[in-house]
């Protein structure tokens, strides 16, 4: 049974969300809250699998929440249910430890196999979000120049590793465990590397470790 949380300061998008999963074997809905405080109060007598997490709220948004929740309840996941599409929120989620990212306007079946990929441990992004970004790397070629190929010369052997890790879509957290080393450090590495190859976004990141093979 995957047990439910949900996380949306607007009560008839929780009981929406509610409407919409009673009818799944083997996900049962345990508890909601209205930001991330709420949620944190409510894990501490509540055990669950999955958080279903809204982004803007009052008191603690969902990147906060996320974070907090890494920390104080690893074992959790987390699925970020949002009508927000823009690239920076999504980086956002995923960076602070979220699994997935689904709008809040895909169908039934797409947010319930969202979640039940979350809870086995896996990535999930939106097939809406996929095509956009996929679309977004395909048709700017002046992401092929926001990297100098000279300045990713000065790249140490552990930032080529971070970076490669960065592509594969992992967490600095993740990042961290992987590299058995610290959050922190991870995040000052990232920086460096931002800085070093000047690139403007993840993408254009992920764009250079595909051109340089750092992925299979």
């Amino acid at each position: 049974m995957i047990r439910i949380i949900l996380v949306d300061d607007h009560t008839i998008i929780r009981d929406g969300v509610r409407a919409l999963l009673s009818d799944q074997e083997g996900i049962e809905v345990v508890g909601g809250a209205g930001n991330g405080q709420e949620l944190l109060d409510l894990l501490a007598h509540t055990p669950a699998d999955v958080v279903l997490m809204d982004i803007n709220m009052p008191v603690m948004d969902g990147v906060e929440a996320t974070q907090q929740l890494q920390a104080q309840f690893p074992q959790v996941r987390v699925l970020a249910l949002s009508m927000l599409d823009h690239e920076e929120y999504v980086n956002r989620m995923f960076e602070a430890g979220a699994l997935g990212y689904v709008l809040k306007n895909a169908g039934k079946m797409e947010i319930v196999y969202a979640i039940r990929t979350v809870a086995l441990g896996k990535q999930f992004l939106c097939a809406e979000l996929g095509v956009k970004f996929l679309s977004r790397l395909m048709q700017a070629p002046a992401l092929d120049t926001t990297i100098s190929p000279k300045k990713t010369d000065s790249l140490s052997k552990r930032e080529t590793e971070v970076l490669q890790l960065i592509a594969e879509g992992l967490t600095n957290a993740e990042i961290a465990d992987k590299l058995f080393t610290s959050k922190r450090t991870i995040e000052t590495h990232r920086q460096n590397i931002i800085e070093k190859t000047q690139a403007k976004n993840t993408a254009a990141l992920i764009s250079y470790a595909v051109r340089q093979g750092l992925l299979d």
